[in-house]
C-alpha cells in the first residue's frame, strides 16, 4: 500500500501522520495491500481553482477526491501476482481553508484535518453524501475510522 504526498502550499505541513492516517482508513477498509492513494495538499488560489473547474462551485472548499476507479464501500477488487497496484485516486486538501473552518467551528485544526483526509478517501471507496441515508453511513464510517487512529470527532 502506498501513500503518496504532495505538499504544494506555503505552510509546509507534517507529512508521516497525514500518510499514517490515510493507510490507516485504507486498512480498515479492507483494501488490497497493492492499493495507492495520493494525498496533495494546496492553497487556497489552486483549491479555488481546482473546486471552479471541476466542481463549477466558485471559491475555495476545503476537500476534493478524485477517484479513478467507479468503487462501492466494501467492495474492492484486489489486484492478482504481477498486477499493477489498485490506483484509487487523488485527494486535494487546503489546509489554510480547512484552518479557518476548524477555527469558525471551534475545533483543533488537526482533528478538522484529520477529518478531510478520511472523507477524501471514503469518497474515493464509494462512499457519499448525496442522500440522508449516504450521508449518515459516511459520518458513521468517518466517526468509527478517526476513533480507531485515535483522533476525536470534530
Amino acid at each position: 500500500m502506498n501513500v503518496f504526498l504532495t505538499d504544494e502550499q506555503d505552510d509546509p505541513l507534517e507529512a508521516e501522520p497525514l500518510r499514517r492516517l490515510a493507510a490507516t482508513v485504507l486498512e480498515e477498509e479492507g483494501l488490497p495491500n497493492q492499493a495507492d492513494v495520493t494525498l496533495m495538499l494546496v492553497g487556497l488560489d489552486q483549491m479555488t481553482e481546482y473546486n471552479e473547474r471541476f466542481m463549477e462551485r466558485s471559491g475555495p472548499t476545503d476537500v476534493l477526491a478524485f477517484p479513478l476507479e467507479h468503487l462501492s464501500p466494501g467492495e474492492y477488487p484486489d489486484p492478482g501476482p504481477g498486477d499493477p497496484p489498485l490506483n484509487l485516486g487523488d485527494v486535494v486538501i487546503a489546509p489554510r481553508y480547512v484552518r479557518q473552518q476548524a477555527d469558525q467551528l471551534g475545533v483543533s485544526f488537526e482533528d478538522e484535518l484529520a477529518l478531510m483526509v478520511v472523507h477524501g478517501i471514503l469518497h474515493l471507496l464509494g462512499y457519499d453524501h448525496t442522500s440522508d441515508e449516504d450521508a449518515e453511513r459516511m459520518e458513521a464510517r468517518e466517526r468509527a475510522l478517526l476513533t480507531k487512529a485515535g483522533r476525536r470527532w470534530p
